[in-house]
C-alpha cells in the first residue's frame, strides 16, 4: 500500500511521552498515529450516526398515514 509522507508538529513534552510508550517503540510512531487517526475518524462517524438517530427519533414516531392498504398480510391458513 503506498503511503505518503506528511509533517506533524508536536511539543516536546507530547513527543517524549510517545517516544517513552512500549506500544510506540515497538510499532513506530507512524504506525501509532495511524492507528489513532483511524480510531478517531471510528468514534466520529459513531457519534455522527448517534446525532442523527437522536435527531431522528426527537420528533417522535409518526404512524404512516395513507399505508395501511400497501400492506398485504398472509391469509389464515
Amino acid at each position: 500500500m503506498y503511503m505518503k509522507a506528511i509533517q506533524v508538529t508536536f511539543d516536546e513534552h507530547v513527543l517524549s511521552l510517545l517516544d517513552a510508550d512500549p506500544e510506540v517503540k515497538k510499532m513506530g510512531r507512524s504506525a501509532v498515529l495511524r492507528q489513532a487517526a483511524l480510531e478517531y475518524l471510528r468514534k466520529k462517524r459513531k457519534k455522527s450516526i448517534a446525532a442523527a438517530y437522536r435527531r431522528g427519533y426527537a420528533e417522535g414516531v409518526r404512524e404512516l398515514v395513507g399505508w395501511a392498504k400497501e400492506s398485504s398480510w398472509p391469509a389464515d391458513e
